[in-house]
């Protein structure tokens, strides 16, 4: 299948290429790594030429428009108007870091802060995925998302990060979802676990907490483009500024039971 796309789907695939071959010269090899934000917060220099090539990327195409990203050098808020990308040059650095392939270079577009378009490319693993305004593809392939709408069949995960003085949220989360559903999978990169969500292999995510826009706008697009569904916590259309993001299916019963978990996660902040 070609990949259908928005006329920015194809140059988010060739800068989220670009992006994913830069960190996959260093994955496995001696980093330099520092931290941005805390004892977890790692950036390589890997992070930092991944996101300057794939800026340069998008801007010899689409000059004068918003880049927004994860590192620094650019601006970290979606614009309300307009067309912008949201880059994350390499989603899942603690992975990387650790030489573990779940890591990869997420673009997102949007227009008028509303998604139209993501590119997750993650290098490691050999998966591609594409979403644009006619569907979603993993490896040139379509996909869609599970069928399964038993909750009790339902495998889910708890996504982005909770810090130390909020460990008590993510032991809830992960609580309610082997009590709610058939299984748990957590794997340390917020774009790879929308993109499971999106080709089936997972029924649905959920977090809480804000997430920042680089870690989500690609995946929810392709869950979107999919035929899933994703809201905040009131079971509203999620946004790039929504707190909590409840990612599924769609099924029902899965959907209400994943919003029920993420709300009382929240409940002990």
């Amino acid at each position: 299948m070609s990949d259908t796309r928005e006329p920015r789907i194809e140059v988010a695939r060739r800068a989220a290429e670009i992006g994913s071959e830069i960190a996959l010269e260093s994955y496995r090899a001696e980093l330099a790594i520092d931290y941005k934000d805390g004892k977890t917060d790692a950036v390589t220099q890997a992070d930092r030429d991944a996101q300057t090539a794939v800026v340069e990327a998008i801007e010899a195409e689409y000059p004068g428009e918003t880049v927004v990203g994860e590192e620094e050098g650019t601006p970290k808020e979606v614009p309300e108007s307009g067309p912008a990308w949201i880059v994350d040059p390499i989603d899942g650095t603690n992975n990387y870091v650790r030489g573990i392939p779940v890591f990869g270079t997420a673009i997102g577009v949007v227009r008028d802060g509303e998604p139209i378009a993501g590119a997750s490319v993650f290098p490691a693993l050999e998966d591609r995925y594409l979403s644009g305004p006619e569907g979603a593809t993993r490896n040139g392939e379509a996909m869609s998302v599970s069928a399964v709408d038993d909750p009790e069949l339902a495998t889910l995960s708890p996504t982005f990060w909770w810090e130390r003085d909020r460990r008590e949220e993510y032991a809830v989360a992960c609580r309610e979802i082997v009590e709610r559903f058939d299984d748990m999978r957590r794997f340390g990169c917020g774009q790879a676990t929308l993109a499971m969500v999106a080709s089936g292999a997972l029924e649905g995510t959920i977090s809480n907490v804000y997430a920042h826009p680089w870690d989500t706008v690609a995946g929810v697009h392709m869950i979107r483009e999919a035929g899933g569904r994703v809201t905040d916590l009131a079971g509203e259309p999620w946004r790039h500024d929504s707190r909590g993001l409840v990612a599924t299916n769609g099924a029902e019963g899965i959907h209400g039971e994943a919003l029920a978990a993420a709300r009382a996660t929240d409940e002990v902040r």
